[in-house]
């Protein structure tokens, strides 16, 4: 039986179409989200302003009063500091939809447009798969349609369990199509059976694993940003700074850096263990398929420096002089080290991880 053969037209075709119509859908969620930000209603911003004002004021000395020949002093009411944390008391700020009832609206329609591009986006990687008969993550094609799905669902899982992360969903979904362009036009390969190498169960482990890791490494990373221009915002106004306009409606809108900085932290320390378990299924199914466990090959030598950048990312969090801004650096630093070996290492470097091209 040839290749051609053994590859299901059909199935292959109605992936595409699928993939093709999740990227209308998202499209469409894109738009909502883009109407979310900007006609939800800006009634509660500055909150931020307002806190850190609180926050000077109870660090402004105590106001003596003089009265009938004695002195009276009066106690200005204390802001508790989250001092562990190097960050500001401020209050998370109420989302994209700006506590509007109308933008709160358009930001579920978008969420509904996300489901549905998202459950269309994995039917496409299923018919993919089935057009074959294999993991659909043989080439970077398919890794990219699966790891964007992937990452949607990530989204929508922490939606689910009531997180209030809906501020995400503008980014997510811009990269997302961003990331599907790319895929459907330079990266396209046509459905066709694996190298020898690669019929392996460990194909379903060890890529699965790296598949899910990027993913949540990538919500940590988008947090991670948002949270540098946060603290940027919240220290402009604690030294008496004007921030404009655009900055003021945007910013104030999301969480507060201290709950962003916690949030990357949390999302990168949780997925960090599997990322580990990823690098040694790895090294396994290297011995299987090539007779070593580890041989420096470029895609492993950047796995490890991805592994390496993240643990220090975490034992930075856990010294007292490296957290906020500075760890926050090396978190993305360390996606950095992980888009390089997703996208560098296939497109520009050469290795035993290098079967058909891209």
């Amino acid at each position: 039986m040839t290749l051609a053969a053994a590859t299901n037209e059909n199935l292959a075709n109605l992936s595409n179409t699928l993939i093709y119509s999740a990227m209308a859908v998202y499209t469409l969620a894109f738009f909502a989200y883009i109407a979310e930000w900007t006609f939800g209603g800006r009634s509660k911003i500055a909150r931020t302003a307002a806190a850190l004002t609180s926050e000077k004021a109870a660090k402004a000395p105590a106001v003596t009063v003089k009265k009938g020949g004695s002195t009276a002093v009066l106690e200005r009411p204390k802001v508790v500091v989250r001092a562990a944390a190097g960050a500001r008391d401020v209050p998370d700020g109420p989302g994209a939809h700006g506590g509007d009832a109308q933008g709160d609206l358009y930001g579920r329609i978008a969420v509904s447009l996300t489901v549905l591009a998202f459950l269309i986006q994995l039917g496409g990687v299923i018919a993919r798969a089935a057009s074959v008969e294999r993991a659909p993550w043989g080439n970077m094609y398919e890794f990219n349609i699966t790891f964007s799905t992937v990452a949607v669902g990530v989204y929508l899982t922490l939606l689910a369990l009531k997180k209030n992360v809906r501020w995400l969903g503008l980014f997510l979904i811009t990269t997302v199509l961003l990331d599907l362009g790319i895929a459907v036009t330079v990266l396209y390969t046509a459905s066709d059976q694996l190298v020898p190498a690669l019929h392996s169960y460990w194909l379903y482990i060890h890529v699965s694993t790296a598949i899910l890791c990027g993913a949540v490494f990538y919500v940590g990373a988008v947090s991670t940003i948002l949270y540098l221009f946060k603290d940027s915002y919240e220290n402009k106004l604690q030294s008496g700074g004007r921030p404009g306009q655009f900055a003021t409606s945007f910013l104030e809108r999301l969480p507060a850096s201290s709950t962003l900085d916690k949030f990357s932290y949390r999302v990168n320390a949780a997925v960090f263990p599997l990322w580990t378990f990823t690098i040694i299924a790895g090294a396994i199914w290297a011995g299987d398929a090539w007779g070593r466990y580890w041989g420096w090959d470029p895609k492993e030598t950047w796995a490890f420096i991805t592994w390496v950048a993240y643990a220090c990312y975490l034992h930075a969090r856990a010294t007292a002089g490296w957290k906020g801004r500075k760890a926050a650096y090396l978190a993305l630093i360390a996606f950095g080290c992980w888009l390089f070996n997703y996208y560098g290492v296939n497109i520009f470097v050469s290795g035993k991880h290098s079967y058909a091209g891209v």
